[in-house]
Order: C-alpha cells, then sequence, then structure tokens
C-alpha cells in the first residue's frame, strides 16, 4: 500500500492518485474529499458523518457545514408473494435494516405496487398490490419519500391510484413521480433538515402505467429506449426544466429514474443522455430503478449518476442477480454531495434483504463496477 498526502501534492493530486490505484490511501482534509473516493473509519467514526468525533484532524480554518444524511433503496414490491408469505405483517422483509435506513435523516425507495386492488388487474400476475398495512412499517424504516414513478403503480386502474396516493399521505410518507394528474406527477417533494433543503423528482419511462395528463393520474413519464423510446425531447426539456426550477429552491436536487432494459448490468444508451441532461439543468444525485440487476455508477458533471440498486424487496428468486442489491448511504455538507456509499445485500428466501459482507458483497460490487465509468470504472 503507497500512502500519498497533501504535504508532497495538491488535494486534488492526491484524490487522482486515489482513484486511479485500489493500492493507494489518501491522507488529506476532509473537506477537500469528493464522492469519486472512499473515507475510511477510525475507531467506528466516519469522517464525512461524523467529522467532530473523528480522531484524526487536521488544522482548518473552514467551519466544517451542516451534515446530512440519506438512505437511498431499489424497486420495493411487498405484494404478491412477499405479501403472502408475510400476511401477519406485510411489512416484515424491511425490519432487519430498518434501524439502518431509519438512522439516516431522509431515506427513499421506489415503492414497484399500488396500496390497493380495487380495480381490474392490468397485468395479469404480475400485477403488484401491497397491503395499505404496510405503511407503518415503512414509517418504521424511516422512509419519508417514496417514488410511485413506476411501471406498477397502475396495475389495478386508476381508481387504485389515486387511493394508493391517499393512503401514502394519510401516512405521513411524501409521493413524488406520480398524481391524480399531470401537474401532481411533476411536482416535487422538498425535505428539510436542520436548514438543508433537499429536492425530489421522479420519472418513469417504462410504461404499463398511464402517463399523467391534464386530467388522467398516471406517472412523470420520459418516453425512451428499451420500451417507450425514442427519447422524447419534449418531454425531456419538460423534465429539465423542472429540475432547473427546483435546483433553484433548494439545496440538492434528487432525481429518482426508473428507466433501462431488465436483467442486464449495461445501462442503456438513452439513460447516460437522459442523466446528462438532468446534470447540467441542475441535479446533484441521479439514482435509477427497474433493471432487477445493480448497473454502474458514472458522473454526468458533477453529478452521481447510479444506473440501478437492483431489487431490495422483490419475490424474483428464479436469478441470483435479482437477488443481489445494494442500498445507498449519502452525506452532505451544506447540501453538496460528498459520500455516496454502497452497502450489498442478498435477498433470502423469505424475501427479506440482508446484508453481506466478504466474497459475496465483493462479487456484487464488482458487478456494479464492471459496467461503471470515469472514477468509479475498475482500475
Amino acid at each position: 500500500m503507497r500512502v500519498v498526502t497533501t504535504k508532497d501534492r495538491s488535494a486534488k493530486s492526491v484524490i487522482q492518485a486515489v482513484r486511479g490505484s485500489d493500492e493507494v490511501l489518501g491522507l488529506l482534509p476532509a473537506e477537500a474529499v469528493d464522492p469519486t473516493v472512499r473515507v475510511l473509519t477510525v475507531g467506528g467514526q466516519h469522517p464525512l458523518r461524523n467529522p467532530k468525533s473523528y480522531p484524526l484532524e487536521t488544522k482548518s480554518a473552514r467551519r466544517v457545514p451542516e451534515v446530512t444524511t440519506l438512505a437511498a433503496v431499489g424497486d420495493i414490491m411487498l405484494g404478491r408473494r412477499v405479501g403472502s408469505r408475510h400476511f401477519e405483517d406485510p411489512a416484515a422483509p424491511l425490519q432487519p435494516l430498518s434501524r439502518r435506513l431509519a438512522a439516516a435523516e431522509i431515506t427513499v425507495g421506489n415503492f414497484e405496487s399500488t396500496l390497493s386492488a380495487d380495480g381490474s388487474p392490468t397485468q395479469g400476475s404480475d400485477s403488484f398490490s401491497a397491503s395499505p398495512r404496510v405503511v407503518p412499517g415503512l414509517r418504521t424504516a424511516g422512509f419519508d419519500v417514496i417514488s410511485l414513478a413506476n411501471n406498477h403503480v397502475g396495475d389495478y386502474g386508476t381508481r387504485a391510484l389515486r387511493q394508493t396516493l391517499s393512503r401514502f399521505a394519510d401516512g405521513n410518507i411524501a409521493a413524488v413521480g406520480a398524481g391524480r394528474n399531470l401537474t401532481e406527477a411533476r411536482r416535487p417533494v422538498i425535505m428539510e433538515r436542520d436548514g438543508v433543503q433537499i429536492g425530489f423528482l421522479a420519472t418513469d419511462s417504462i410504461g404499463e402505467t398511464p402517463a399523467a395528463t391534464k386530467s388522467r393520474p398516471g406517472t412523470n413519464r420520459l418516453n425512451m429506449p428499451p420500451r417507450t423510446g425514442p427519447l422524447n425531447q419534449a418531454q425531456l426539456r419538460r423534465i429539465s426544466s423542472d429540475i432547473s426550477a427546483l435546483a433553484r429552491r433548494v439545496d440538492t436536487v434528487v432525481v429518482l429514474t426508473h428507466w433501462g432494459a431488465q436483467y442486464t448490468h449495461q445501462p442503456e444508451p438513452s439513460q447516460r443522455t437522459a442523466a446528462r441532461t438532468f446534470a447540467d439543468a441542475g441535479a446533484d444525485l441521479i439514482i435509477g430503478g427497474h433493471p432487477h440487476w445493480v448497473q454502474g455508477w458514472e458522473m454526468a458533471g458533477s453529478a452521481v449518476v447510479v444506473h440501478s440498486l437492483g431489487n431490495f424487496v422483490f419475490d424474483m428468486d428464479f436469478q441470483t442477480k435479482t437477488r443481489e442489491g445494494v442500498f445507498l448511504e449519502v452525506v452532505l455538507w451544506g447540501g453538496s454531495v460528498k459520500a455516496v456509499e454502497a452497502v450489498p445485500y442478498v435477498i433470502d428466501q423469505s424475501f427479506t434483504p440482508r446484508p453481506v459482507r466478504g466474497h459475496r458483497a465483493a462479487g456484487i460490487l464488482a458487478d456494479v463496477w464492471s459496467t461503471s465509468r470515469g472514477p468509479y470504472a475498475p482500475s
């Protein structure tokens, strides 16, 4: 292991050396760290989450900005066989990770179903409806924001979709990316923690659920390959305009996307095009779902792009890769993204995600990095 420090070179040069090799350890002030490198804990203390408790200190005239933590998970599906298996407590699969997720100041995920079956199933056996009794469990697990911009929130028609929106609102969980009309589906959710404002927007590019219009419930649609393409430039401009407007109001913009091809680690080229446009408009973090497998990371300008987190809770036990995923632990300093860290897990036979270490964790992360680009590409 080679150690490089700011005694001999600039902080930027130290960061570049760490990015370039797994055999380099960099020593530099925490204020110079960016989300393209992984920081090390000392004595169980994280230098970015707990800067005042970190045992290694350097002199700095700069005051540490407000620290805000965010947790983000992939596709949550608590219906079908998951709901049948856990009928007594349909939110039980969340319990093993509830404390860790709730420890973040803001927790967000994609809810891949309705909270109502009050209508005819539109996708046959692939129509997903979870019990409304999952809402307290989601709250216990810390969920503040749920994206409904996906291809299953419309699985039981417009009445069930409206009921789903109402049930999340009654449960004090903010829903983003779907609404009773296009105005609602476009509307961002803004969370404030200790004076730092984080804004969330969500988009659906898969279909099945209708696109919201002025008079029809649905999702905030961005048509693009492989399911609803070609990439719709008018919709892209509209969503970019919404991102720009939100960026003027908040410190951090998070865009939650439902996009891409299923059962592949490789992002669609249109995902990268849309992500760059979102970043140019002011997005700081872009988090994707729908492929059911993990996909690569990259930087789009100064924004971190995570193309797919994989399934979080699902009954897709027919493949190894559909049972593997990562959730994110994000650290913001004064609203700026300082760290984005992946926590690998495996969904067990009871459809419950459980963190893993060692070779299994390394294998999941290797799948992520295999299609990553820029500073996240394998060295």
